[in-house]
């Protein structure tokens, strides 16, 4: 379980269950959305003990460190010990955009609906922008 050595950056991935299937893994790889000490990563990168992973799955970026080398899937407590998380919390609900929904069956937006939801959305925006700088400032 803790052999020494290196192994491949997608099956690591999935051996420590931050992606529930090798093939997820393999497709983040190739999408470029899996960094090894800050360079892209294809499938077949090794990754060793010390090794910085960033992946970025899920709306979030998870940055883990390298403790043991894995080339099984294990249980999560194992999953554990193999990595230091280094990954910023997840934002609040409350923070993230609102996403319109609508009934299962509803059919197309209308055109109404959808102007409707560009009201609410523009809205959003404007309370979440940061405030333009004063002439004062500058």
């Amino acid at each position: 379980m803790g052999d020494e050595g290196s192994v491949r950056v997608d099956l690591w991935i999935w051996s420590v269950r931050l992606l529930k299937t090798r093939s997820m893994a393999t497709t983040a790889c190739r999408a470029g959305h899996v960094r090894v000490n800050d360079e892209r990563a294809k499938p077949s990168t090794t990754v060793k003990p010390g090794d910085e992973v960033r992946l970025r799955h899920g709306g979030r970026e998870r940055i883990v460190v390298v403790q043991k080398i894995v080339r099984k899937r294990v249980g999560a407590p194992v999953a554990q010990e193999c990595l230091i998380d280094k990954s910023p919390p997840p934002p609040p609900p409350e923070a993230l955009v609102p996403v319109g929904r609508r009934d299962r069956g509803a059919g197309r937006p209308t055109k109404r609906d959808r102007r409707e939801l560009e009201r609410i959305l523009d809205r959003y925006r404007a309370l979440n922008e940061p405030a333009p700088p004063d002439d004062d400032d500058l």
